[in-house]
């Protein structure tokens, strides 16, 4: 099977909404690379309000492995926006030999620890700790193998917020981790969604490898499923977009937890989510934030 490299070039604080919106979109994989050299290339972002975004890249490289068929422009077009790009940068196209491309990605994943007692493992790899509670993980071609930190914190507000009994909604699924870790953690009814096929077919199949119960659909299927917690681990401008749709999946007094959001998109987020839910920042890690809100 043919593929082609996508290659674009953004600022550094756009490049890990871009490359997550362009998996959500098609690509294969994405990885990330530093577009300058020298002493350019560690110097401190900010914010526009002059906040200190900490160490990061002034400008970064994205290649995104795309399947020939593809349409490269309109994949970058539609994840550009999803990111919060005003216009989609320039690219440049690649031809590439044929591998297997997404098991080759795979096999640089290793276990990852959660928490103290949570360990997301690799299908493929040997569990570091028997006695641990375990979410064995095979991403196949959907995004979610907890090495971001936006997937880790949502998994961690999941340990300290499920209880017995617990209907939860996982909107935007992926791989369907958060989904697995809910069920796993003891939830009662578990249901995720996503637009995605593939990864409502690779949803699937992890939770029957870890011998969970849980339902994944797409969102015209999920009817009038009302949780108790909900988790929306997107991206920024999607989730403004939802915040009607998911207020309704939530009962009252019901909880939600939000990611896939940049320290200067939080306050854009909040706002959108304001009239449904008393909204509280959960947890920032390497500058992504999660907000945490109780239905009202």
């Amino acid at each position: 099977m043919p593929w082609l490299s996508l290659v674009v070039e953004v600022e550094g604080v756009a490049a890990d909404p871009l490359a997550e919106a362009l998996l959500a979109h098609g690509a294969s994989s994405a990885s990330i690379e530093d577009a300058l050299a020298g002493a350019l290339a560690e110097q401190p972002v900010f914010d526009e309000s002059g906040a200190n975004l900490g160490g990061a890249w002034v400008r970064a490289r994205i290649r995104a492995l795309l399947p020939a068929e593809i349409d490269a422009a309109e994949l970058l077009r539609d994840a550009a926006a999803d990111a919060g790009l005003l216009a989609p940068p320039a690219f440049a196209l690649e031809t590439v030999a044929d591998r297997d491309w997404v098991r080759h990605a795979q096999s640089q994943f290793e276990p990852i620890r959660i928490s103290k007692r949570l360990w997301v493992v690799p299908s493929w790899q040997a569990a570091p700790d028997p006695g641990a509670m375990r979410i064995v993980l095979d991403p196949g071609m959907a995004f979610g193998t907890g090495s971001h930190p936006t997937t880790r914190a949502c998994l961690r507000w999941l340990e300290q917020r499920i209880f017995a009994g617990a209907r939860v909604l996982d909107y935007g699924c992926g791989s369907g981790i958060l989904a697995i870790a809910a069920a796993t953690l003891g939830a009662a009814e578990v249901v995720g969604v996503d637009i995605d096929p593939d990864a409502i077919a690779t949803a699937g199949d992890n939770a029957a490898r870890n011998g969970v119960a849980a339902r994944f659909l797409h969102p015209d299927k999920l009817l009038d499923f009302c949780a108790d917690l909900v988790v929306a681990n997107i991206l920024a401008n999607p989730l403004k977009v939802l915040a009607p749709v998911l207020a309704a999946r939530c009962r009252p007094g019901g909880r939600i937890v939000l990611a896939g959001i940049l320290a200067p998109q939080a306050d854009g987020v909040a706002i959108a989510y304001t009239p449904w839910f008393e909204i509280a920042v959960a947890e920032l890690d390497e500058g992504w934030i999660a907000l945490e809100g109780c239905r009202r």
